[in-house]
Order: structure tokens, then sequence, then C-alpha cells
């Protein structure tokens, strides 16, 4: 396919997923508007609003790296306490863990801060919790802290754990992602992307992941300078 071509079509398939994004956000609002009117924590209704929120936010995760690959980025970046991070990535996967009845355990020191892209790395990390929520048996693990010159934010769970042709390839590396079997190649594909886009000075962020979870499953880190 001829460059310009591909260009061409780049370009349609992100307005294709604007598009997409805008009538995501009706489909929310509509599915609140009718879960408020009928029973209280209705499961259904809680679970069509999950699945919403998360087809929005790999919507979100699209346009990024679009704009990303078409030097359109900018990070807003700032200082946060990691805790109201932490508390908005909690936030967010809160409907689930409920309905699914999957302990949370929170662990952030008070004065920890790190200058980040707030929304975009709280979403990031909510598809990463999204998936280790899924594939945990009943607990997942938040926390942060301070690593060296970097801040780690880690997500744990006990499942069964990452295979192994994940943990043997560079989630930086689109190539190398699996693109067909779901969201978790799209979900570490970003956040890394992401996470190497935070600078300070010689140092930028980065990803890890493994199998050495406290809980004995899935261990997910992702450090920012």
């Amino acid at each position: 396919m001829p460059r310009n071509t591909k260009q061409h079509f780049s370009t349609i398939l992100a307005s294709t997923v604007h598009d997409i994004k805008n009538s995501l956000g009706i489909l929310q609002d509509r599915i609140h508007h009718i879960a408020a009117s009928r029973q209280h924590n209705d499961p259904d209704f809680m679970q069509l609003e999950f699945e919403a929120n998360r087809m929005n936010h790999s919507m979100m995760q699209l346009l990024a790296l679009y704009k990303i690959d078409n030097d359109k980025f900018n990070l807003d970046i700032d200082e946060y306490p990691l805790q109201d991070i932490l508390d908005e990535v909690q936030a967010q996967q809160a409907p689930l863990l409920k309905m699914n009845d999957i302990k949370l355990t929170v662990q952030c020191p008070d004065e920890l801060m790190s200058f980040c892209d707030y929304t975009h790395i709280s979403n990031a990390l909510g598809t990463i919790f999204n998936n280790s929520q899924r594939y945990s048996l009943s607990q997942v693990a938040l926390s942060a802290d301070q690593h060296g010159d970097y801040v780690c934010l880690t997500i744990e769970d006990d499942g069964a754990g990452y295979p192994d042709e994940l943990l043997s390839i560079d989630p930086t590396d689109h190539e190398q992602m699996d693109w067909v079997s779901g969201s978790t190649g799209l979900g570490l594909y970003f956040v890394a992307t992401i996470a190497s886009l935070h600078q300070n000075g010689d140092k930028q962020g980065y990803i890890r992941i493994d199998n050495q979870s406290r809980l004995g499953g899935a261990r997910f880190r992702l450090f920012l300078p």
C-alpha cells in the first residue's frame, strides 16, 4: 500500500474511532440514567456500564497512539499525589470488584508524589487493573512506593499469572504483540508507550511484568522517573 494511501487510511480510522468514542459517551450516559431509575446496584446494568467504560478507554488509547504515531500528542505533566491516582483507578473498577466479590488492598505512602500525565496514567493503569481483577481468583493489590530515582506503581493478583509467551516479548514492540487474543496486548503496549514518554533528564519511564506477585499470580509494575 502506498505511503500516502496508508496515511489517508490512518486518518479515516482515527476519525472513525473518534465517532465511536462519542457514541460510547452517549451510551454511557443513557446506561447510567436508566440504571439510576432501576433497582440499586442492578448487576446487569453494572456490567453494561463497566463494559461501556472499558470500550471507551480502549478508544481513548487508540486515539492517543494515533496522535503519538503522527507527532500530534503532548503529555499534560503536573505533580500529583500517587494516592490520588490509585484512588481514581479504584473508583473506575469498584462496581465490578463488588459484583465479582474481589478483595482489593491499596498501599501508598501519603507523601509520595509524581510528575506525570494524570489522565493517561490512571486510564492505562485502569486497563491493566481490569485484566488483573478479571483473571484473579479473589484478591487484587494496588500499591505505590519509591524505587531509587523512580516511583513504582504495582498491580498484583492471585490468578494464574501471565502466560510465558507474554513474558517473553517486549511490550513496546508492536510487532511482537498479539492483537487478536484480547485487550491485554493493547493495554500493555499503550501503558509502555505512555511510560516511555515520561522523561526526567536521561531517565524515562518503563514497565515490567512477571509472576512474582505477593498474592501468587501476575505482577505489573510501572516505573516513572
